[in-house]
């Protein structure tokens, strides 16, 4: 017998009511369908479930395939990791295809794929180089993209156009083995913009003496004004989906989101997307949540996509059509 004064709820009085009554969140008909055998990625993708990430998805495909169709910006914020990990031909098939209009990179996904193009390799060892005071001071990076990045500017040209000029002159002064490699070269030749987006102390080529670093602030400003520029085009089915960066383009992006709604173009029918293997509070708020959230339309979606980029970029390429 319980010593306690309190006694256990009886059950007898509870009311239920029929299941089928219920307004339930998940049906059979959202279910995943089996994928026939040797069915490619764009048929597979058909049979995810039409629930949560495999749902969102869904929408991320249907949001490019419809930006594309609609002849829409469709602009991709890139971090250094995204470069590094080897997705450089697929964002160059991306473009290709009338998936990318622009792409905005932060200064390390700049630097990968320079050192790519040039000697067909990047990533240093950062403990090993770090100690002898060797981290970051590869000559021929340090130099040459200063020296791109300052003639640039005295042709009022931002970073990333700048950039992309040196990897595709003719007569280049140092031999560019693996060119074909380079997103930046192959936006160049294709005249879809590139910004760069520097921070002045993140990157090791701001340890070079090769430095202008009035000229470099001067361009990576220039990059700013164009990719607002580019943002406030996105109005009507635009979208923009950040990739690897935590904190710099999250940032440039709702920048350049305040820019264009201050000049009277706030955002429209805008669809927004991260994709990242940690979802970071600047992604979260700075693209998905707070441009959404101010966008007019019924059509402003915002998507969190967790993930490798090394596997999500290449299947989300293979599923679009």
């Amino acid at each position: 017998m319980t010593t306690y004064r309190e006694r256990a709820l009886q059950l007898d009085k509870v009311s239920t009511y029929p299941l089928a009554s219920r307004k339930s969140k998940i049906s059979v008909d959202a279910f995943a369908r089996v994928p026939k055998r040797k069915a490619s990625i764009r048929d597979w993708t058909k049979t995810l479930p039409r629930i949560l990430a495999a749902e969102s998805f869904r929408g991320v495909i249907e949001a490019l395939q419809q930006a594309r169709r609609q002849r829409r910006p469709i602009i991709w914020g890139l971090g250094g990791h995204v470069i590094k990990v080897g997705l450089g031909p697929i964002l160059i098939d991306l473009l290709e295809r009338g998936y990318a209009t622009a792409f905005a990179v932060n200064g390390a996904a700049m630097i990968h794929d320079f050192e790519i193009a040039l000697v067909g390799s990047t990533s240093e060892d950062v403990p090993a180089a770090l100690g002898k005071g060797q981290f970051g001071m590869a000559e021929e990076t340090g130099r040459y993209l200063n020296e791109a990045i300052a003639a640039g500017d005295r042709d009022e040209l931002g970073i990333g156009e700048a950039v992309g000029r040196f990897l595709t002159r003719k007569r280049p002064a140092v031999r560019v083995r693996f060119r074909n490699h380079s997103l930046l070269a192959a936006a160049y030749r294709a005249r879809t913009p590139v910004t760069v987006h520097e921070a002045i102390g993140t990157d090791i080529i701001h340890n070079h003496p090769a430095i202008d670093a009035r000229g470099m602030g001067s361009a990576t400003h220039r990059d700013f004004r164009l990719l607002a520029a580019l943002v406030k085009q996105m109005s009507r089915g635009g979208v923009y989906v950040n990739c690897g960066s935590a904190v710099i383009l999250p940032e440039v992006f709702l920048k350049c989101v305040s820019l264009a709604a201050n000049l009277g173009h706030p955002p429209r029918d805008l669809v927004t997307v991260n994709f990242d293997f940690i979802q970071h509070y600047r992604p979260t708020e700075n693209v998905i949540r707070r441009p959404v959230a101010i966008a007019r339309g019924k059509q402003s979606r915002g998507y969190a996509i967790t993930g490798h980029h090394e596997l999500m970029i290449p299947l989300l390429a293979a599923a679009l059509e």
